[in-house]
């Protein structure tokens, strides 16, 4: 009879072979067998309602059987080309047609490789080398992107902390952090770096915190007059906070964005979209071999992943999609808020309908160190109770989705209930 592994044999198993014992993404003291709709299922068969769905892409759920169909259309016809194929032209056409600033896109295969050849696309369009970053923003892997992601200790602005070993110092050299929402902040060092700031790379909404009224109004105007390339990093907002992301949301055109999660329908696929003279860096015939920017991948434009993102569009673009999500966000917020509000627990709720969570503070939060100086061990608390209460979540973020259920609503309130009374 063969032997049935549980999910105590797969976390040894991982341990021998998986640095520190899993992928890098997420607690590895967790294995997941399965999910389907609003669910997911770990290898000893214990259920969960989902609020980290992949970190974002499966807003539809798991196992959306539309988007099942398109992908079995696909598989007979070819996994992958490293070529132009139809599905993906069809893809980009979309979301072109969707995306304020997206007049030409360039694929790839994850959200970290789009962050990284936007800034290196600003480089080579502006010829200049500094970037601009805010503390605790969150841009992939990249050298640029591991400064002052998440330091511990807090130092003075501009100066960058290294998040991760490696990096050479020149890196460094060129990078310059900001506060997020801190507009003056961001005028001083553009004034005092005259000329020499290639991009502003920003997630419109940091992690979970939003921007303040007018900030990124104004990012699009100090960038506008500096001649400076503003990049908005919408892998995780877009799609989400509207079909046509956080621009459309709140109104703000960037010069190129970062695309990923929700257009590859659960697949690995992102994407670089932007102004077309700006995207232009990406062709030869039209910058020449100095200027020209290469890029090319293995996976990019892979139809399975176009054709998975295009049917995961066509169903947000159905009328109330959007309604639908930010009314299941609104219902697990106020959950959190009245029930921490009523045992006198400080906290915030922070972020936006469609993505959020509760930082336990009394203070408001406007940006990394508002974050840095809350309740941590409070927030561990309360999040392992929901885990073992049957609530699937980061420890930092809340992802509704257009699957959840009445009864996904009533195990969610029971289990913040019990987090509540827990940490009381």
């Amino acid at each position: 009879m063969e032997k049935i592994n549980t999910q105590a044999d797969w976390i040894d198993r991982a341990r021998a072979v998986l640095p520190a014992g899993g992928f890098g993404n997420f607690d590895p003291s967790i294995v997941i067998r399965e999910g389907k709709g609003s669910r997911v299922w770990d290898e000893d068969g214990t259920e969960y309602v989902d609020y980290l769905i992949g970190s974002g892409p499966m807003m539809l759920g798991h196992g959306h059987p539309e988007v099942l169909e398109a992908i079995m259309e696909q598989l007979p016809k070819g996994m992958t080309f490293f070529a132009n194929n139809a599905a993906g032209i069809a893809l980009a056409e979309e979301i072109c047609d969707a995306v304020p600033c997206a007049e030409q896109l360039r694929y790839v295969s994850s959200g970290g490789e789009a962050d990284m050849y936007s800034m290196r696309l600003a480089r080579a369009f502006t010829g200049r080398d500094k970037i601009l970053k805010f503390e605790g923003g969150y841009h992939g892997m990249s050298a640029e992107a591991q400064m002052s992601l998440a330091p511990s200790r807090l130092v003075n602005f501009p100066q960058p902390v290294m998040d991760s070993g490696g990096i050479p110092q020149s890196v460094a050299d060129e990078m310059l952090i900001a506060p997020y929402n801190d507009i003056e902040f961001v005028r001083g060092l553009i004034a005092e770096y005259e000329g020499q700031i290639a991009a502003i790379i920003v997630e419109p909404l940091q992690r979970i915190v939003p921007p303040a009224p007018g900030f990124l109004a104004a990012l699009r105007e100090e960038a506008t007059k500096a001649g400076i390339v503003l990049i908005f990093d919408e892998v995780v907002t877009g799609f989400r906070f509207a079909y046509g992301g956080a621009q459309e949301y709140y109104g703000v055109t960037p010069d190129l964005c970062a695309l990923g999660k929700v257009i590859g329908g659960g697949f690995p696929l992102a994407a670089i979209a932007g102004r077309k003279d700006i995207m232009d860096h990406f062709d030869k015939s039209i910058v020449g071999a100095d200027k020209w920017l290469m890029q090319l991948g293995t996976l990019s434009g892979n139809p399975v992943a176009a054709q998975a993102g295009r049917k995961t569009m066509e169903i947000l673009r159905r009328d109330g999609a959007y309604d639908t999500l930010r009314a299941n966000g609104q219902r697990i917020w106020d959950m959190f808020d009245n029930h921490l509000s009523a045992a006198g627990i400080p906290h915030r709720i922070v972020g936006d309908q469609t993505l959020f969570d509760v930082v336990f503070t009394d203070q408001d939060v406007m940006n990394y160190r508002g974050t840095f100086a809350a309740d941590t061990d409070k927030n561990a608390s309360f999040n392992r109770v929901l885990r073992a209460e049957g609530i699937f979540k980061s420890a930092g973020k809340t992802y509704p989705s257009l699957a959840l259920t009445e009864e996904d609503f009533d195990i969610t309130e029971a289990a913040i209930k019990t987090a509540v009374a827990a940490i009381s």
